[in-house]
């Protein structure tokens, strides 16, 4: 079994209002990753913060996804649209570090990269970043899918 990181991104405290007064729920984030190119997100809500933490958990595990790194960033740049969040994110020469906001910074660290360089316009509501961050993920192409796609892999070894 692979060695799993977790990083709780967001828990939040929702109440509905009932005729005996409010009654509370808890809403938890949680990203999960094997920091060698697979990463999951989930959410989970219950009355206690560990059960939905550990829903959340469930529910990130259950939902991973491979992503691409070549040389501990990004293999291109990607500007995505998420609702009314747009995320740019952009490969960063070595020691640079990860520049993102705290999801954005979980999600890519979880999934292994190194040095990468984001910008959040617009929305910066931390659910839609983590979405956002998500679908770049599943966006991004190898550089040989690229060459590939040009039909230009002919030849190269």
């Amino acid at each position: 079994m692979e060695e799993l990181v977790e990083y709780t991104v967001l828990v939040r405290r929702t109440a509905k209002m009932t005729a005996g007064g409010r009654k509370f729920h808890i809403d938890a984030w949680v990203v999960v990753g094997n920091g060698k190119g697979k990463v999951g997100l989930g959410h989970g809500k219950a009355l206690e913060t560990p059960d939905a933490v550990q829903k959340a958990t469930r529910r990130a595990k259950k939902r991973m996804i491979d992503v691409i790194i070549v040389r501990d960033t990004v293999p291109h740049d990607i500007m995505v649209k998420f609702k009314a969040t747009k995320l740019l994110i952009k490969p960063a020469s070595p020691g640079t570090g990860i520049i993102a906001s705290r999801p954005v910074r979980a999600i890519l660290e979880a999934a292994g990269y190194r040095n990468v360089l984001t910008k959040l316009i617009g929305s910066t509501n931390p659910i839609n970043a983590m979405y956002a961050t998500m679908k770049a993920l599943q966006l991004m192409r190898s550089p040989e899918e690229i060459l590939r796609a040009k039909g230009k892999m002919e030849g190269r070894k």
